[in-house]
């Protein structure tokens, strides 16, 4: 039987290197998982029932130093032998020798992936509550790593981690705006001169949500997902961005539109963030500026998003690029609202 023909997959040759690691069964079959302006996520299975996941950069032109295949792979294989869970890999293919551009393979963990409102379905009240509270405790876990003992030290600099992300995402945002927003120039400056002092630096895995993690029936988180944008810095910068992203308590603002932490059972924000505080043993008490910030790099990135479909990059067919818009708009609307608890912002 000939190979399938998938965009983004050289069939007979990735299918030789993964048999050179792993025993399979060919054919291969090559179904994407996630795509669009992210990595693009393939479950590949074969004719005996075996499953991994394939990862690369996604088709076309990309940053040269965006999508670092070598970088996530290096940092899950790092997190293997720790009680950080995360899939077992395969291996690396670091250049574009094989598929025409470096991709990693490992297990595919099986498990649940909510997304929406309706995906939380998938699981009990009783598991959404575990799974928050495993949330929680998984990146606490992940904020104990030390860094050298599983040689990732030298993955990023350790200090000035928010200044050093201030600078890129307000750099982001000058090259991708469409429009003038002075909110996003307000809150960058706001932020920039009220900087909490950074305490030991830790792994950070930037972006760090619920439907980043596999969970399993009874909640339980199976793997975390998305290492892309990993690095070392403030653990407290991971805490706001889940909480931005959760959704704030008694406030209507949605960084992800029909999130399924609405559904019932899911813990509110404020009691995840005195779990955090209890389990970890970091002072949370300036996280309000942590969230300010998670609403602001959402806004930016999302406006560059938006600035890739009004300039077609994403189809000639994309549609509701004016709701990427509007969410840019309410994130930065958001963080100034916030910064408004912060002591001495304006």
């Amino acid at each position: 039987m000939s190979p399938e023909t998938v965009q983004g997959i050289d069939a007979d040759q990735v299918t030789a290197w993964l048999s050179a690691r792993v025993e399979v069964t060919p054919p291969l079959h090559f179904d994407l998982i996630t795509g669009g302006h992210s990595n693009l996520t393939f479950k590949v299975t074969d004719g005996a029932g075996g499953a991994w996941v394939l990862r690369r950069p996604p088709l076309g032109q990309v940053l040269a130093t965006a999508h670092d295949m070598g970088r996530e792979h290096r940092i899950i294989s790092a997190l293997a032998p720790t009680d950080v869970p995360v899939a077992p890999v395969v291996g690396l293919s670091a250049d574009d020798s094989v598929n025409g551009a470096p991709f990693y393979v490992m297990d595919f963990v099986d498990g649940h992936v909510l997304r929406s409102a309706a995906s939380a379905t998938e699981l009990g009240p009783e598991a959404r509550t575990r799974a928050g509270h495993e949330l929680v405790d998984v990146l606490a876990r992940i904020h104990a790593v030390d860094p050298v003992a599983v040689g990732l030290g030298d993955l990023g600099r350790t200090e000035s981690y928010i200044p050093r992300q201030l600078k890129r995402w307000y750099g982001q945002w000058q090259k991708s705006k469409t429009r003038e927003l002075a909110a996003v120039d307000r809150v960058h400056d706001a932020l920039a001169a009220n900087v909490p002092e950074q305490g030991p630096a830790t792994i950070v895995h930037g972006d760090y949500r619920l439907d980043n993690c596999l969970l399993n029936d009874a909640g339980t988180v199976a793997a975390v997902l998305d290492w892309e944008i990993c690095t070392l810095g403030d653990p407290l910068a991971d805490v706001g961005l889940l909480i931005v992203y959760w959704g704030e308590d008694d406030r209507d603002v949605t960084a992800l539109p029909d999130a399924a932490t609405s559904a019932e059972g899911f813990p509110r924000a404020s009691a995840l963030l005195d779990r955090y505080a209890e389990v970890s043993g970091r002072d949370v008490s300036q996280i309000d500026y942590y969230i300010a910030f998670g609403y602001w790099k959402l806004a930016c990135i999302l406006e560059g998003v938006l600035a890739r479909y009004q300039g077609g990059s994403m189809g000639t067919s994309a549609s509701g690029w004016e709701l990427f818009a509007l969410q840019v708009e309410m994130l930065a609307g958001a963080a100034e609202d916030t910064l408004v608890r912060v002591q001495g912002a304006p």
